[in-house]
């Protein structure tokens, strides 16, 4: 194809199109199959090399995913057929670490985990930290405006975020945001970007935001419930009570029989639900203590404090536990704390109504709950799994929540968008999407 030549003549032995080499970049992490084989992968190595793949894109028409490591679990970094994947897999340098304005600049490919130990070598850390954050990058935070376990304490990925380069659907190349602490120049293009799911463009590097490690030795608490319901009051009452936990995560029962089944610890599986958590800082002991304290009040059956991070190792493997028992049908819904023991008792009614066993993990202090439905892997058992996963979104809707509190939108979510958004909502998002993208190239017909 002399299109693709004039690509290859540019980007060399960048650009691969031997389907064996290409197949691995074809598909995120989610259920969402591949819609089918792509063209070619660009292995780009910095800015220039997508703003050259974009404009080639843009001239002849094709549609472009953007993969970073492809821990996606939306869909939305999935082929196009006689499309191309940019893979930003490659864009792993660490720009400039700026300790005296605690900031550090990146490209996109970037591990999460390894711009926060970096950081931390200079006594900072990096907000974000989803549970893949070993293996997840930085631009695919940006993109999906991660989440994570310290989202209590620090908000989302778009809260540590303080410049971008992007790269628009016709090659241009753009700088938004500023590394000072306030900048209110313009509109907030980069708050746009975050959270765009390459659909706006694709985000090739990042200035972003540290924070001075916390003073003291951290502590991580446990605490087990007869039921989800009281787990769920207690979260309530810690969020609003004296003492502020980083982290405060929760896994039902069903949940800690399958991390313990898949890597056993030593955790002692509950009747109904388990929170744990961390606190830092020099009063870390104290904190946890009044954490511990105000869960035996609501209802907890024993609690534990501990300087070890096991117990949040132990959340951490979560996802790849419940992949390994099959489960993949599941969803990231979100709703107000207070109303976390009213989602959770729904949500048991629903499993009850559809006959499916649900292990629910979530991030309790923000309210952010990971259902996963438990079911044949047939295309009959996967519809059966979606009927549920739809049910606990309308829920959690009924509830003030959201369809997404962290995962994005993808392929996988978009039939739900207008569930949350009203009509006028998705207008706007179109006709912003029309105006950087006229051509759709740019990930079409996911993510708004």
């Amino acid at each position: 194809m002399v299109e693709l030549q004039d690509l290859e003549s540019r980007l060399g032995e960048r650009l691969i199109r031997d389907p064996e080499l290409v197949a691995p970049y074809a598909r995120d992490s989610s259920r969402a199959e591949p819609e089918g084989q792509p063209l070619a992968v660009v292995l780009a190595r910095d800015t220039e090399d997508v703003a050259a793949a974009l404009a080639w894109a843009t001239e002849h028409r094709v549609p472009v995913s953007v993969r970073g490591a492809g821990t996606g679990l939306a869909g939305g970094a999935n082929a196009y057929p006689d499309g191309v994947v940019i893979s930003l897999a490659n864009m792993t340098e660490v720009l400039q670490l700026d300790v005296a304005n605690r900031t550090a600049t990146v490209q996109a490919g970037v591990i999460t985990a390894e711009l926060d130990a970096l950081a931390r070598e200079s006594g900072l850390f990096f907000p974000p930290d989803p549970a893949s954050a070993r293996t997840c990058t930085v631009g695919g935070n940006i993109a999906t405006n991660a989440g994570g376990l310290r989202c209590v304490a620090h908000g989302v990925t778009n809260d540590s975020i303080a410049a971008l380069v992007v790269v628009l659907a016709d090659g241009r190349i753009m700088r938004t945001g500023a590394r000072t602490r306030k900048n209110v120049v313009g509109y907030d293009l980069t708050s746009l970007f975050v959270g765009s799911e390459g659909t706006l463009g694709v985000i090739t590097e990042a200035t972003v935001r540290l924070k001075p490690v916390p003073p003291g030795t951290p502590r991580t608490f446990r605490a087990s419930f007869t039921t989800l319901e009281e787990a769920g009051a207690a979260v309530t009452a810690i969020v609003n009570g004296p003492a502020q936990p980083e982290v405060l995560e929760l896994m039902d029962a069903f949940s800690v029989e399958i991390i313990e089944s898949f890597q056993p610890s030593g955790l002692t599986v509950p009747a109904g639900a388990m929170l744990v958590g961390q606190t830092v800082g020099l009063d870390a002991a104290a904190k946890a203590e009044t954490i511990t304290a105000i869960c035996r009040a609501e209802g907890a059956t024993d609690t534990e404090i501990s300087e070890s991070d096991s117990l949040l190792e132990a959340r951490r493997l979560s996802n790849p536990a419940l992949n390994a028992r099959g489960l993949k049908i599941s969803c990231d819904v979100g709703v107000p704390v207070a109303a976390l023991s009213e989602v959770f008792q729904g949500v048991a009614a629903l499993a009850a109504r559809h006959g499916k066993r649900v292990s629910t993990v979530a991030h309790a202090g923000d309210g952010n709950l990971h259902c996963t439905v438990e079911s044949p892997d047939s295309v009959a058992g996967i519809a059966e799994a979606d009927a549920l996963i739809d049910d606990i979104t309308k829920l959690a809707i009924s509830l003030g929540g959201t369809i997404s509190g962290e995962h994005g939108i993808g392929s996988v979510k978009r039939h739900e968008l207008p569930w949350q958004l009203d009509d006028a909502a998705l207008d706007v998002q179109r006709a912003i999407k029309a105006a950087l993208d006229p051509h759709g190239i740019l990930t079409p017909e996911r993510g708004i």
